[in-house]
């Protein structure tokens, strides 16, 4: 018998590719770099958290996160992801929805994010179902994992 979709997501994945691809047909672009870092870990519990980061990233002047610069924090937000909180599963539309519980983007805190979810290749597929603005553009995030063994 077939796993169920909630079965093959279960584990821990790591991030190979991360692109914004524009609904009108432009440029394809890369907003956490061309090797972006992440982990989503999906448990047997139904509890998820994702996260992703460009490895890019500058180091901050001083120790402490509490003493950053504004353009330091300006920076740490912009090249950093991170959410958790249960998911849910549809094998019908292959669909897993994120209910996001914490979030260090604070309009995400209480959304439900649903992905697309395809298996291809030995690899996860997870696209943003609805299309939103970035950067004055409205694209859709396609991104690709590899389960860790």
């Amino acid at each position: 018998m077939e796993k169920t979709l909630f079965e093959k997501l279960t584990g821990s994945w790591k991030l190979v590719d991360l692109i914004e691809v524009a609904v009108d047909g432009g440029e394809i672009t890369k907003p956490m770099g061309d090797d972006p870092k992440g982990l989503i870990i999906y448990n047997s519990d139904g509890y998820m958290s994702a996260q992703i980061m460009n490895p890019e990233r500058k180091n901050f002047t001083q120790e402490h996160w509490t003493n950053a610069t504004p353009e330091e924090y300006t920076m740490e937000a912009s090249t950093y992801m991170a959410y958790s909180g249960s998911f849910q599963t549809d094998d019908e539309k292959q669909i897993v929805s994120h209910i996001i519980d914490i979030s260090l983007f604070p309009n995400w805190t209480g959304q439900t994010q649903n992905r697309k979810v395809i298996f291809r290749d030995g690899l996860l597929h997870l696209e943003s179902e609805k299309p939103f603005l970035s950067n004055s553009r409205l694209v859709i995030h396609q991104l690709k994992w590899k389960k860790v063994s």
